[in-house]
């Protein structure tokens, strides 16, 4: 029975809300109505990510996540709303920042959930891969610079907002073919202010494994923005030597979901970095797991060596120094990192960060492919397709925010921004030789 139907058998008129219900249902179009899907980006342990154009007189491109049905055995069966989805719902409403992705809508259909973002047409992981294995030449300093400038904008707002983002990597932070950086991927986010239950009650382990803060190896229960400042330290060195500084092999956890000494990463990390001491940590003797860190060989201090050919520059090395401290109550803080001497050196750092690339060296767009997966969506109809070649027009892709000569103050500024992208790499390999580690290894527990 249609709505209209019950409306003229009276159904609906003694029963207000029933009434409500049914027109805002009726009002909302389905994913395939108001976008015409172009194809498969990536997928992540919760998701799926389309590129798909608006059916609307816009006609711009989008990023749209579909979170995956819970499973049970064979059958898929809906069990509700899961907590990362809703972490990363809640948070992307109420952020507004240039530098951080920016939630167009979220559509609930057929007891899947769809989350719209705004397009980009790079990320920090392709860029990597496009210098290491296609142009074979490293990421010039003005482009590091400008990415790690914008990178560390974009956490000083997260941070501001009592907002951890807890899985900083190279294939989460976006960049727009206008070169403007966009945080994404809010999935492992935690609210810190005042939180209801620890940090620890509900996820025993964050951080891709390459990106893990030495508090989190060393089993602390208790961290604070800490953490993204060192993942921060990790991403600006493997964008200055195109690989992970610190590429460790992770140890699973147990039948009982025991986090495990994570022994190959902490030693890749002291080979860089020296084996730290309580002078350095004050605190250290009574981390969890310091009695196993103690059987560990000692290792010397090399990272002004490692940066010698790398970062070249002394106050680049400087910066990578106090990220890097192991004392999380030492670590340099976002906002105090924006303010680096190296961010006043020229190259001064811009808001397009491909200012100064020649354009036959800018990294292509982002590749997609047709989707084969069960939990595909369906592609668009003959009619949605017919109607996206004619919205194409001569620009297809909204480009974010202006080009200006150096980046101003930290604090928020207008614009849009774009989808959160898990672990998937894009167009192929990744130049690590090895791969990424999945997140689903960081979100067990």
């Amino acid at each position: 029975m249609s709505i209209l139907d019950e409306w003229s058998n009276g159904i609906l008129q003694h029963d207000p809300m029933r009434l409500y219900r049914a027109k805002r249902d009726a009002n909302h179009g389905a994913v395939s109505s108001k976008y015409a899907i172009l194809g498969f980006i990536s997928s992540g342990t919760y998701g799926r990510v389309y590129k798909a154009q608006s059916l609307e007189e816009d006609g711009r491109i989008h990023a749209i996540k579909k979170f995956k049905p819970d499973k049970e055995g064979d059958v898929i069966t809906y069990t509700g709303i899961s907590q990362s989805a809703i972490r990363e719902i809640a948070l992307n409403r109420e952020i507004d920042h240039e530098n951080i992705v920016a939630l167009k809508e979220v559509i609930l259909e057929d007891k899947s959930i769809y989350m719209v973002f705004e397009y980009a047409e790079h990320d920090f992981l392709q860029v990597i891969h496009h210098h290491s294995q296609t142009i074979r030449t490293p990421i010039s300093t003005a482009v590091l610079k400008s990415l790690i400038y914008q990178l560390i904008n974009g956490l000083i707002y997260l941070h501001a907002s009592h907002i951890l983002h807890r899985d900083l990597k190279p294939a989460n932070i976006l960049i727009t073919s206008s070169g403007v950086v966009k945080i994404g991927d809010l999935g492992l986010a935690r609210l810190i202010y005042q939180p209801l239950q620890p940090l620890f009650a509900g996820d025993k382990v964050v951080v891709t494994i390459w990106y893990r803060a030495p508090e989190l190896l060393m089993g602390a229960k208790h961290y604070n923005k800490a953490i993204d400042c060192w993942a921060v330290g990790c991403v600006m060195a493997e964008l200055a030597s195109l690989r992970p500084i610190f590429k460790g092999e992770e140890a699973k956890l147990d039948s009982k979901k025991n986090v495990p000494f994570q022994r190959d990463q902490l030693i890749k990390i002291f080979e860089v970095m020296g084996t730290p001491s309580e002078k350095d940590w004050p605190g250290l003797v009574h981390m969890p797991e310091y009695p196993n860190m103690k059987r560990l060989d000692e290792f010397s201090y090399r990272l002004a060596e490692w940066c010698q050919s790398r970062i070249r520059s002394a106050q680049g090395y400087e910066l990578l120094r106090q990220l890097f401290a192991y004392d999380p109550d030492s670590r340099l803080t976002a906002k105090d990192a924006l303010q680096h001497k190296w961010f006043h050196e020229e190259p001064l750092p811009t808001w397009n960060a491909f200012q100064s690339v020649p354009p036959n060296q800018i990294p292509p767009h982002r590749r997609i492919t047709q989707d084969e997966a069960p939990s595909m969506m369906p592609l668009p109809t003959q009619n949605a397709q017919t109607q996206h070649t004619q919205h194409m027009g001569a620009s297809s892709v909204h480009h974010m925010g202006a080009p200006f000569s150096k980046p101003g103050s930290s604090t928020s500024m207008s614009g849009g921004g774009v989808y959160g992208q898990s672990t998937a790499t894009t167009g192929g390999g990744n130049g690590h030789g090895g791969g990424m580690p999945s997140r689903k290894k960081a979100r067990m527990g």
